[in-house]
């Protein structure tokens, strides 16, 4: 397949990028990160993205980038670890996502594209999952439940969920280049704009925040820096999880010498990663680059391509429920309240609503697993957001668009 879209004579699946530098043998694989005990004390870790922030690494088009990242609190997972970290009296949000990086790839220009082909996740040995406040339900669920999981290279493991064991599909979370100085102006505003309408926006916090002399307390950029917690047109926090091993991800570069950060590294995640979180854990992600130049004008946002293997559920045989847009009436709901729209309360049916459809969906299967597998429905909302996959059926058929939420049934195991 020629890849049109990008404007270049050229194979999609065998680009032909820019030349790759010849280097020496003990040069092959760059390492980033890991550097102290925290992302704070790490001159390779970044939890704030800004267009001046500097790229700490420099790596060669080809050559092999091995990112240790930590986990998405970036506190220690490992429960041998007993020290208190100073951080946990503070907002724990502030210290979200410490990412691996940046690192400037040799010979990239602001608008041309960066391919970023996953090459190897080596997962760490524990995780965590929790309900947050950001949950898709956790205004039905609200928890607290924080489940602590032991990981091996084929699956992972709780106490607090006995027979359950989920297999490992690890992908990272984070993948993103830097924001160039014009769309981190309009990505400001924009944000900014929204979070005035009462819209849950996540804006510039400085608290705990990485690299500490730009985007810190006392920063020169304190309150321009922008919080990981959503994606944007430059990549990031996109927890998708098909971008697994053997996945290329393609980045529109902003700046020059893109600025290519990696992190929250997660173990398994349903599609949806519906309690807030998936299998938070810290590891090794090894990729390599390649740069397609000129591509990045007609590149509105991260794509990707790779082996349909990534997109199976991870069983034999699953279990699916359905939702519809359906509700009480008198109930508005949670993501709509910022419109103020005087008919959303008092409907029992609201038109093509797929966010409404997708709740709908996964409640029926907390509810299917709970009672199927005698959890609670915390336990099952924690299992939801690590294993089930919530999915569009269709968009057309008005009002009631359907999703259907699919649930991987091997990973239910005799004791």
């Amino acid at each position: 397949m020629v890849n049109r879209f990008l404007g270049l004579s050229l194979s999609v699946g065998a680009l032909a990028f820019s030349p790759v530098v010849a280097f020496a043998e003990e040069d092959l694989i760059v390492t980033v990160g890991s550097g102290g005990a925290n992302c704070l004390e790490d001159p390779h870790c970044i939890n704030r993205l800004h267009p001046d922030v500097e790229m700490t690494t420099v790596a060669a088009p080809g050559q092999m980038i091995a990112f240790h990242t930590r986990n998405a609190s970036d506190f220690n997972l490992d429960p041998a670890v007993t020290a208190t970290d100073p951080r946990a009296a503070g907002p724990r949000a502030s210290t979200v996502h410490p990412l691996a990086g940046p690192v400037r790839i040799k010979g990239a220009k602001r608008g041309d594209v960066l391919a970023v082909r996953i090459e190897k996740i080596d997962p760490g040995r524990f995780g965590y999952t929790e309900i947050g406040g950001i949950g898709f339900v956790s205004d039905k669920i609200k928890g607290p439940l924080r489940v602590a999981w032991r990981m091996n290279d084929d699956y992972a493991i709780s106490d607090a969920l006995p027979g359950v064991r989920i297999p490992n599909a690890s992908f990272p979370g984070v993948v993103t280049v830097l924001p160039g100085k014009e769309e981190h102006a309009k990505i400001l505003a924009r944000e900014a704009a929204l979070a005035a309408t009462g819209a849950a926006v996540m804006g510039p916090l400085p608290v705990f925040a990485s690299p500490a002399e730009l985007c810190g307390e006392n920063g020169a950029k304190a309150n321009e820096c922008l919080r990981t917690i959503p994606p944007r047109e430059h990549g990031g926090n996109m927890d998708i999880r098909y971008i697994g091993e053997g996945a290329t991800l393609y980045l529109p570069c902003q700046v020059d010498g893109c600025g290519l950060a990696i992190g929250d590294a997660h173990y398994a995640q349903g599609d949806g990663e519906v309690a807030g979180t998936a299998i938070e854990m810290d590891a090794i992600v090894t990729v390599s680059t390649r740069v397609i130049p000129r591509g990045g004008e007609k590149l509105t946002g991260p794509q990707f391509e790779g082996p349909a293997r990534l997109l199976d559920i991870p069983s034999r045989r699953f279990y699916a429920t359905t939702g519809f847009p359906f509700k009480p009436a008198g109930e508005t709901p949670p993501d709509m309240t910022y419109l103020e729209s005087p008919h959303a309360a008092e409907l029992e049916n609201l038109s093509k609503d797929i966010s409404l459809a997708a709740r709908n969906a996964l409640l029926a299967m907390i509810d299917y697993i709970s009672l199927t597998y005698g959890l609670t429905r915390e336990q099952a909302y924690i299992v939801a957001s690590v294993s089930v996959d919530l999915r569009i059926g269709q968009l057309v058929d008005t009002p009631n668009v359907g999703v259907t939420a699919i649930l991987p049934v091997d990973i239910f195991v005799e004791e």
